[in-house]
């Protein structure tokens, strides 16, 4: 009985075929970038875990930006190959490592752009950001980039590669066309209400140094801690010191705004500081052939001298991603808080790194996508209590945590 015709193998002997066809059409030719863009496209056919929820076409990837590998002279020009081939599947976790200065910069930067009718408008700014000091307010119409209508330089960086038009991918090509090019800066047409067109010119910003965590009590007693980070193990520790002077209070704040993420090894022993018994915070799914695996649950163990048992809510803004996403998920999943901000960055799921073996150029891509215990995937997570953009979330928290102990 023959093998069926799985989507693995389907795309593999598509492969093969195209692969016999084009051999002879190919001209001499370094390997070193080919072997290459084979490595990251068949590692990503077999491993990225969002084919289900995109549009793209892979095979077509491969028809698409190969020949441009074959004809790459140079590094920086094999380098931008491979951003766009990661840039086809329009997942703000799925990137270059350590993209070179001129190429976009992933969304979201600072600001959150979205389509209202046949308009571009800005949704969400940054706090402390170079477009928040510009005077940008929510509202404000995006006409141009870099002296471009904005809907050209869109359609620039749209994917080429969809078996149909996709929403999702439309937002992405927006919201990196508003976050411009690394190491450059930024010109916009802005029209406000009531105003005609003008320029705006955003230069760099560097981000102020603050530790990764930090804390002080709030009116009523209430402990505040904002953890800006979960990439350091000392994370915890800093958390614990401060949870430590915290231990009368009534309730207590955890701040993830502005959280890039970082590791569940940091977060998940945070987490237990709040319960008595193990938990689940929630479910996980890798690559298995052209699906995905059957789900298997994450625990958190408690932890600590004590285990704060007060009202916590978990602050959220659209710059909170990744493990800032999976965290209050887990906390709101093991019962022991509220979600209060607007809704995240919707980074779905945990990420591997790839290096190519040739020209050692790293990246990393979507691999397991998170879900919390009830099923629900972590990219259409939802506050419980959703602020509007420009509101005062941090306000908020504290009204939902004095009427918790009311």
């Amino acid at each position: 009985m023959s093998e069926p015709l799985t989507r693995r193998v389907f795309c593999g002997t598509s492969l093969a075929l195209a692969a016999a066809r084009g051999h002879t059409a190919e001209p001499p030719h370094d390997t070193t970038f080919v072997e290459d863009f084979d490595e990251l496209w068949h590692t990503l056919g077999e491993r990225y875990c969002f084919f289900g929820e995109k549009r793209t076409d892979w095979a077509r990837v491969r028809a698409l930006y190969r020949p441009i590998a074959v004809r790459a002279e140079t590094l920086s020009v094999f380098t931008d190959v491979v951003r766009s081939v990661l840039a086809e599947l329009y997942d703000a976790h799925t990137h270059l490592s350590d993209p070179p200065v001129g190429a976009p910069r992933w969304p979201l930067y600072d600001l959150l752009a979205e389509r209202v009718g046949d308009t571009v408008r800005l949704a969400a700014i940054d706090d402390d950001s170079a477009a928040s000091d510009a005077g940008l307010v929510i509202g404000d119409q995006v006409v141009s980039v870099g002296g471009q209508p904005v809907e050209k330089v869109v359609h620039d960086l749209l994917p080429r590669c969809l078996s149909a038009p996709d929403a999702a991918a439309d937002a992405y090509a927006v919201n990196v066309a508003v976050a411009g090019r690394r190491g450059q800066e930024r010109r916009f047409g802005i029209r406000s209400k009531g105003r005609d067109v003008r320029e705006i010119v955003l230069g760099a910003k560097a981000a102020p140094a603050r530790p990764d965590v930090d804390s002080h009590r709030l009116d009523g007693g209430f402990g505040y801690v904002a953890i800006r980070s979960f990439a350091e193990t000392s994370t915890v520790e800093a958390f614990d010191r401060a949870l430590d002077a915290f231990r009368d209070a009534p309730g207590l704040v955890i701040d993830v705004r502005r959280n890039g993420g970082g590791d569940t090894a940091v977060a998940r022993p945070i987490m237990g500081r709040f319960i008595h018994e193990r938990r689940a915070y929630a479910t996980m799914r890798r690559r298995q052939g052209a699906g995905l695996s059957v789900p298997w649950t994450e625990e958190v163990e408690p932890r600590g001298p004590f285990t704060f048992d007060k009202p916590v809510v978990v602050l959220t803004n659209h710059w909170s991603a990744s493990m800032a996403e999976g965290f209050p998920m887990g906390m709101r999943d093991i019962g022991r808080a509220r979600i209060v901000g607007t809704r995240m960055m919707g980074l779905g799921a945990a990420v591997f790194p790839i290096r190519l073996d040739r020209t050692g150029l790293q990246a990393q891509y979507s691999g397991e996508p998170v879900y919390d215990t009830q099923g629900r995937p972590r990219w259409l997570l939802r506050p419980d209590i959703e602020v509007m953009d420009g509101s005062d979330i941090l306000a908020a928290g504290l009204e939902d945590l004095r009427r918790t102990r009311a």
